[in-house]
């Protein structure tokens, strides 16, 4: 996905507590990586995770091979839009994740 003017001036300004131009520079250069690593034996962990976590974020739509669909949430992966009090419980959720599904932690590479 490119990372475009029209995308970053629909970010909702309470979904972020840093600079708007910072948060468009950090998923851009996601976004970027991220597609450099399509090989099958590639996986960065690192920039799939601030990938998607900057589309829900920005609640941007998402086009895949089956359509389009809003970006989901990064941990719980529901469909519900970004906002305030629901980017805190998917931080609370991300905490909690190695927890949750350590299976996940272990299979992931070192970083």
């Amino acid at each position: 996905m490119e990372v475009t003017a029209k995308l970053v001036d629909r970010v909702p300004p309470g979904n972020l507590r840093v600079p708007l131009a910072e948060f468009a520079a950090v998923w851009g250069v996601a976004e970027q990586r991220n597609g450099e690593q399509r090989e099958p034996e590639v996986v960065d962990w690192y920039a799939g995770a601030v990938t998607v976590t900057c589309r829900w974020l920005a609640g941007a739509i998402v086009q895949v091979a089956m359509g389009r669909y809003p970006a989901l949430a990064p941990v719980s992966l529901h469909k519900h839009r970004a906002y305030e009090e629901l980017i805190e419980a998917e931080y609370l959720a991300a905490e909690l994740l190695e927890v949750r599904w350590p299976e996940l932690a272990m299979r992931r590479p070192p970083s």
